[in-house]
């Protein structure tokens, strides 16, 4: 590879040393310049940004927009440098842009699907907290982190209140109805103290030791709880969030409101959710109108 090899190294020194970025992410752009490099088979000197436009139409025919993206980055960001410590003296990539990708429409169960889900037998301290996490995640559309990092004073069970911080430690106050309330406040005061093990914590949902339980141990208990019940769709910590924010959207609730609800910044993130409502309206009419599937 033609007057690369130093520089690269020089690159990717610094990517370890003075970016801290894992040897994952190191290896990652590594790959992607070499690659990009054995296209060219030019010396960084000589590269134009027509090599760089042909590299991605070649890309193109080969691979998704996600993986096109990452090797733009990994190019912009290594002729960044070049020009920063005087390697070159003008930066060939400035103007270049990644591709548009797609929203990824969030995954959402129906309603029929969420009653299945929150039917969880109720035997000991495990099942209650288990009901009340699920309960109070899909009446206020709490993030995961918002859940396992609520702490009890921050329930107000007389207004069916939750006061949680989100992004940024943004604090927000939502409200939960009054199924979440009552399992709440029942695995609070009367199972709660039996996963605490006479620790002393004021979050609110526990693992079998006594601390803070975490995403992981989240994830599976959801997972387990969704096997049990049938419901072979795939999941994510964030499936009653975001199916909380439909079924709202889907009974009249207006934008503004979920967009607070959910703490969103701007009202464009939320309305992602108009999209998935459409098509979840569009689906039941398929499925139930008698001349839609005539020609």
């Amino acid at each position: 590879m033609k007057d690369l090899t130093y520089e690269l190294n020089d690159y990717m020194n610094y990517l370890s040393l003075e970016r801290q970025l894992s040897n994952n992410t190191i290896d990652g752009y590594r790959r992607d310049l070499y690659d990009f490099y054995k296209f060219t088979n030019k010396s960084y000197n000589n590269i134009t940004k027509e090599d760089v436009i042909k590299y991605i139409e070649y890309l193109n025919k080969k691979v998704g927009a996600k993986t096109i993206n990452r090797h733009i980055v990994s190019i912009k960001n290594f002729f960044k440098y070049l020009e920063k410590n005087n390697y070159i003296n003008n930066n060939i990539t400035t103007d270049i842009t990644g591709l548009k990708t797609p929203k990824k429409m969030p995954r959402v169960l129906s309603v029929e699907d969420i009653d299945k889900l929150l039917d969880i037998p109720l035997d000991d301290a495990y099942s209650y907290r288990n009901k009340a996490m699920l309960e109070l995640m899909y009446s206020s559309g709490l993030r995961v982190s918002e859940l396992l990092n609520l702490v009890i004073n921050n329930i107000d069970f007389d207004m069916n209140l939750v006061r949680v911080f989100g992004k940024g430690a943004k604090e927000r106050i939502v409200p939960m109805d009054d199924i979440a309330t009552k399992y709440l406040y029942e695995y609070i005061n009367l199972y709660r103290n039996t996963l605490l093990r006479n620790k002393v914590s004021d979050l609110v949902f526990l693992n079998s030791r006594g601390n803070k339980l975490s995403r992981q141990g989240f994830f599976k208990i959801l997972k387990e709880i969704a096997k049990e019940k049938g419901i072979n769709k795939e999941l994510s910590p964030h499936t009653l969030r975001h199916s909380f924010a439909t079924h709202l959207l889907n009974n009249g609730a207006d934008l503004r409101s979920i967009q607070t609800m959910l703490g969103h910044e701007n009202i464009e993130t939320t309305q992602i959710y108009t999209h998935v409502s459409n098509n979840y309206v569009k689906r039941n009419y398929d499925e139930s109108h008698p001349r839609s599937k005539r020609n």
